[in-house]
């Protein structure tokens, strides 16, 4: 009996997991399909890589597989010792018998199978796109209108470019960046397989007035001098609408003041938080009054907001 080498046909280590051997094979099975492939020996190919795969992706085929041993691709060999009454279920012989058949009988006791009789399902391809929405869509909620254009195979294999229009509702609380999967809704499957998947990549419009990071907003919050040194209460814009926001006494610039659960909501409960950066704002046009009363603070405040460069200078 020759030797085939299915790890090396379908292009993984003989360590790899069920999972990257249903990659390898989902990926060489679209490259070698004869009826779109335009490799010269693909038909050989993809025999041989359903073959593989079908012994590979069974537990206990591999396992009986992995028994065998390593050899060259060719090399006549013998199972082990005892192979065929642990994995065959009784003794016969191993003569003019082909590797394939071997695995393909497992399953039911030693027979030769039919080769070539079926057509092995190929998943579908898997897509990607971007679905670009508001951040007050984020905040509610939306459904998205979005086409697709992807390659499509008819009843005898030829391609042809298929364009999908289809909705897509995008939870309440989507952030920047989120990838969002749709089962079933990418391409079609080949023979009977299952159809691939649409991923949907959440992006945000930039908003005049809110940042974003996850769930959390940011906005500046201008204050006069005179708000800031003395506290006050101002009207904050939020997502859900207007709050009243309590400055306290002597707030300095770039201290954020946070209203809790007034950012994105979060996917099972809760909200992220709005963080208002203040920002002293000095006015560009005084009267002379104004001055004035500037002038007499000036005189009168003991204040000196680069007093740390002095200490540092003294030292």
């Amino acid at each position: 009996m020759k030797y085939k080498d299915y790890y090396g046909v379908m292009g993984v280590d003989r360590k790899a997991s069920a999972e990257q051997i249903k990659n390898a094979y989902r990926k060489l099975a679209r490259k070698y399909h004869p009826d779109v492939s335009k490799e010269r020996d693909a038909e050989e190919k993809f025999k041989e890589l359903g073959e593989a795969y079908e012994t590979l992706r069974d537990p206990e085929k591999r396992a009986a597989y992995d028994q065998l041993g390593s050899h060259r691709p060719g090399q006549e060999f013998r199972p082990p010792p005892g192979w065929e009454q642990q994995f065959g279920g009784g003794s016969f012989s191993f003569d003019d018998i082909d590797l394939g058949d071997l695995f393909a009988g497992l399953a039911g006791g030693m027979h030769r199978a039919r080769r070539g009789g079926g057509k092995v399902p190929v998943p579908g391809e898997d897509y990607e796109v971007t679905a670009h929405i508001t951040l007050e869509e984020a905040y509610r909620g939306t459904e998205v209108d979005l086409e697709l254009t992807v390659p499509e195979y008819d009843e005898r294999g030829f391609p042809r470019r298929v364009r999908h229009a289809f909705k897509a509702r995008i939870p309440k609380g989507a952030t920047d960046g989120q990838r969002l999967r749709l089962p079933g809704k990418g391409g079609k499957g080949l023979n009977g397989g299952r159809g691939g998947d649409l991923y949907l990549n959440i992006a945000l419009h930039p908003h005049r007035l809110f940042r974003v990071s996850g769930h959390d907003l940011f906005l500046d919050l201008p204050l006069a001098p005179w708000e800031a040194v003395l506290g006050t209460s101002v009207q904050v814009s939020t997502l859900g609408g207007s709050v009243r926001l309590k400055v306290p006494p002597g707030t300095h610039a770039g201290r954020q003041l946070r209203l809790a659960g007034r950012g994105l909501p979060k996917p099972h409960a809760g909200a992220g938080d709005l963080f208002a950066i203040v920002q002293i704002v000095v006015p560009t046009v005084t009267s002379e009054r104004e001055r004035a009363l500037f002038k007499e603070l000036a005189e009168a405040s003991t204040f000196n907001p680069r007093g740390h460069f002095e200490q540092e200078a003294a030292k």
